[in-house]
């Protein structure tokens, strides 16, 4: 726990020396959590700044919305249709780098408008021994990681927002409703609105940690393993099969390895990796 606090300490005065910021908001554990310390440390000198985009679930952004109402955070919403883009739309493996690449170039563009020193991110040490096409973005753009430079990792971060009474402390993990897709699949509007409604429903149904990726028009449900027999239950699982059949889904299976975080880039070859990590 004393080390914790030594990292919580660095985060406070990394953000301190930074003197103004907008942080790239989504309302997950990483951006929720250093919003909260960057708007304690800087006061109005801090801004969230969430994108708007089909991309985005639509309750992540009611969440980030309602969290910066109660606490008095001063938000920016930037429409970032990645839709427009129709290299972004061919699914390339470098797609979150062009995701990130716009998203982040906007923000940057809206803090020189409004004469804030830095734009920073939410990554953390954890992140740097997955695939994450998009640090390069960060890297080019100048965007700080302030979690990363104080050395916090994911159960670090629970943990402090926990201590700080934070809601988003044991929040399941997100992403961008693209990472569901198949590198290769065409990312259509359609697809994003079938894939957000389908976890929509899980959710409702209780289950906390889910994905559905989507392989043309089949369903791969990922859940926690202690949840299958939930699932499987005779009323949930015809439930399930039948909402995700009317949503535009031909078949809907279950992942037998369960949840697990970038399972799309499974079937990337170590060269795809180093092309687009560089």
């Amino acid at each position: 726990m004393e080390l914790q606090q030594e990292k919580y300490q660095a985060l406070r005065d990394c953000l301190a020396a930074l003197g103004s910021v907008a942080v790239a908001f989504s309302g997950g554990v990483d951006s929720t959590f250093l919003l909260w310390v960057a708007h304690d440390v800087l006061g109005d000198r801090a801004v969230a700044v969430t994108a708007s985009s089909s991309s985005f679930p639509a309750r992540e952004q009611r969440e980030a919305a309602d969290f910066c109402a109660k606490h008095g955070i001063s938000q920016v919403i930037c429409p970032s249709e990645e839709l427009d883009n129709e290299s972004f739309r061919q699914n390339p493996p470098d797609r979150c780098y062009l995701c990130k690449r716009a998203l982040l170039g906007k923000i940057c563009a809206l803090a020189r408008a409004k004469g804030v020193h830095a734009v920073v991110e939410g990554s953390n040490v954890d992140d740097e021994g997955d695939y994450r096409p998009g640090m390069r973005a960060v890297r080019e753009l100048g965007v700080v990681s302030p979690l990363r430079q104080a050395g916090l990792t994911k159960k670090d971060i629970r943990l402090l927002s926990k201590e700080l009474g934070l809601p988003t402390w044991d929040k399941p993990s997100c992403a961008c409703l693209a990472s569901r897709f198949a590198y290769g699949e065409p990312i259509t509007g359609e697809k994003l609105r079938m894939v957000d409604r389908a976890e929509q429903q899980l959710l409702e149904l209780g289950f906390r940690q889910v994905r559905v990726r989507i392989h043309g028009a089949i369903a791969r449900i990922e859940l926690q393993p202690e949840d299958f027999p939930q699932l499987l239950a005779e009323d949930t699982r015809r439930l399930v099969y039948d909402r995700l059949k009317s949503y535009g889904f031909s078949y809907v299976t279950l992942d037998l390895l369960g949840y697990r975080t970038g399972s799309m880039n499974e079937t990337l070859s170590a060269e795809d990796r180093r092309n687009n990590d560089a």
